[in-house]
């Protein structure tokens, strides 16, 4: 990832994709099963669905708990808002209306497997990062430039993780 300049309020987006040698079905039981995600993440810890959900529909909302270093420990709600089998599924953080970030997988058949994209916005709403912000507002760019490529580490491990788990399978 290059250097943008961006700041908060741009809402940065980060993403990365890669090619998984799966049909779009089989990746997709993956990517919109929320239980895998913790495994896979460093950060992310643990998740549960809400108000009696017990998969994902549009709508449907989880929690999450998290950890990182340097932000400390913190929890989200999150509400499901694209669920297009098996194709997309994309969820957000916070208010659905105005979330303090979106994460989505994409799906695309290629061949006899499966372009997978994954990709995140910061904002509009303030997150925890807004609290460093705060405290640093010389330094905002820097800041959002270091977790937009702690997101995309972070992805492109996601991404990997998941290639790795259905290429073995297979």
């Amino acid at each position: 990832m290059e250097w943008t300049g961006q700041v908060y309020a741009d809402t940065p987006t980060v993403s990365a994709q890669a090619y998984i040698e799966a049909a779009p079905e089989r990746v997709w039981d993956c990517v919109s099963d929320i239980g895998l995600m913790p495994r896979l993440s460093a950060e992310l810890q643990e998740v549960h669905w809400l108000d009696e959900a017990t998969g994902p529909a549009l709508g449907a909302r989880f929690s999450g708990r998290n950890a990182h270093e340097a932000l400390g420990n913190w929890e989200t709600i999150s509400t499901v808002v694209e669920y297009d089998p098996p194709r997309s599924f994309a969820w957000a953080i916070g208010d659905p209306e105005h979330p303090s970030s979106t994460w989505r997988f994409t799906l695309r058949p290629e061949g006899t497997g499966t372009v997978l994209e994954q990709w995140t916005r910061m904002g509009p709403a303030r997150s925890g990062l807004s609290f460093a912000i705060d405290a640093m507002p010389d330094k905002e760019q820097k800041i959002v430039f270091v977790r937009l490529r702690e997101f995309e580490t972070g992805i492109k491990a996601n991404l990997e993780a998941i290639r790795e788990l259905l290429e073995r399978e297979a």
